[in-house]
């Protein structure tokens, strides 16, 4: 194997593959058959705490199966070291590493980096500069936030790019492998090639289908993106509502428009905006956008951006949550466009939105790529349907008032505002000057 300041090794990732057990092979390898004058110290960093001691067990193992290792590398309790002082091999939980920053190794590996959000830790324990000898070693099974600056979403882009030498990159997915053998091959060999291994074969795959919620088999069998524990919607059905390859419907002369707006007050998290129209029992979603820029932001930007685009879609009112009061009320109507607080919690926008999607009435965008991630990690906790910690929803939520109010045309109240107008006219004329406006069913039905 050639060496590198930083390759990066993905074998295959699908259940039952032999990835960890790779891993610590190469490990060992670097501890006991490569020679350094900086000494053969080695690391690997494990998710957690059980997968650390699992695989710890599994070096210890190899080598009391091995003569020629046990030769030469003394076992103990919570690390392998060579006899004759030159290194060790220290296996551990991924939290406890950062104690481990500055020191010098000849190997870092990482078992499961699906849950990794940033790239901090792998920054934090970058490999030594001075050691052309330093091998960095990736396995994992694919992200459950499929989204950029996510390290494996990265370095998937990079491999498959090919535009990093340093880089060795093996994959094996359902939807894209490196190995030429598999490549054609359908998802289910493509993402196990280990599959003819097992002693049940295809009818282990069969029952983990009829057992896991679809997510689940996506990521454990196919290794494709998952979502985490306690998702509140299937994966499957999100990612079969995404058009491929659709970012923008632009405005269409006819149809009647609905937006839903998530607004922020610019610190921390996004304001977003979503317009959707309907085809027949089918929600559309348009567009979904946020405001200019990263917190923090000026949140009457957003809402000056916001009523442009509304504008462009011949709309004059938009829905939101009650959010800081009066204030976006009054920006918006400034704007000339009402703003209607939703009676519906954010929940229960979620809870309304899951049936529609899993009876195939919605279309999403395939972007912003943050949209599909923040569906798939929304949660139930309690009694709630929430982001988790640390994460955010305002796309999602978007979204899913969007749908709730351009389906639901039963539950959306005659409207009063003052303004100016582009709406239709119940009799299809049109009056653009100011005044107030009586709207039903998106229709204007009178004006006074």
């Amino acid at each position: 194997m050639a060496c590198s300041n930083t390759i990066s090794y993905w074998p295959a990732a699908g259940k039952k593959n032999f990835k960890s057990a790779d891993l610590v092979l190469a490990a060992l390898y670097c501890l006991d058959i490569r020679e350094s004058v900086q000494g053969n110290n080695c690391y690997i960093l494990a998710n957690d705490e059980g997968q650390a001691g699992d695989d710890l067990e599994l070096a210890k193992k190899l080598v009391a199966a091995n003569p020629e290792l046990s030769d030469v590398l003394e076992v103990l309790r919570i690390e392998i070291r060579r006899r004759d002082g030159r290194g060790s091999l220290q296996i551990l939980p991924a939290r406890d590493a950062i104690g481990q920053h500055g020191k010098t190794a000849i190997f870092l590996g990482f078992d499961e980096i699906h849950g990794y959000k940033t790239h901090d830790l792998m920054e934090a324990l970058a490999p030594d500069p001075t050691r052309a000898d330093a091998l960095v070693w990736v396995t994992s099974y694919d992200t459950i936030f499929n989204t950029p600056g996510v390290p494996l979403v990265d370095f998937k882009a990079i491999g498959k790019a090919g535009t990093d030498p340093r880089m060795l990159f093996s994959w094996y997915s359902g939807d894209y492998c490196t190995d030429p053998a598999f490549a054609d091959l359908e998802p289910e060999l493509r993402a196990n090639p280990s599959i003819a291994s097992w002693p049940e074969g295809r009818a282990y795959l069969d029952q983990q289908r009829r057992r896991l919620p679809t997510h689940k088999f996506r990521r454990l069998h196919l290794n494709l993106p998952g979502a985490p524990s306690g998702a509140f919607l299937d994966q499957g059905a999100v990612l079969a509502a995404v058009v491929a390859g659709r970012r923008v419907l632009p405005p269409e002369l006819g149809a009647e428009y609905c937006g839903f707006v998530d607004m922020s007050g610019g610190s921390s998290d996004d304001a977003a905006l979503c317009i959707t129209h309907k085809e027949g029992r089918r929600a559309v979603v348009d567009l979904v956008v946020k405001q200019d820029g990263e917190p923090p932001f000026n949140p009457r930007s957003a809402v000056r951006k916001f009523a442009a685009i509304l504008r462009e879609y011949n709309i004059d009112e938009v829905w939101g949550d009650n959010y800081a009061g009066e204030t976006f009320k009054c920006d918006f109507e400034a704007e000339h466009i009402r703003y209607n607080g939703t009676p519906l919690s954010t929940t229960e926008l979620y809870e309304a939105f899951e049936p529609k999607l899993n009876a195939g009435e919605v279309e999403l965008p395939d972007a912003p790529p943050k949209l599909q991630e923040q569906l798939l990690t929304l949660v139930i906790r309690g009694s709630r349907i929430d982001h988790q910690p640390g994460d955010h929803d305002d796309l999602a939520n978007a979204v899913a008032g969007a749908v709730y109010f351009v389906t639901a045309e039963s539950n959306r109240p005659v409207l009063f505002f003052t303004g100016v107008s582009n709406r239709p006219w119940a009799d299809g004329g049109t009056r653009t000057d100011g005044g107030v406006f009586v709207c039903d069913g998106g229709k204007v039905t009178e004006y006074r």
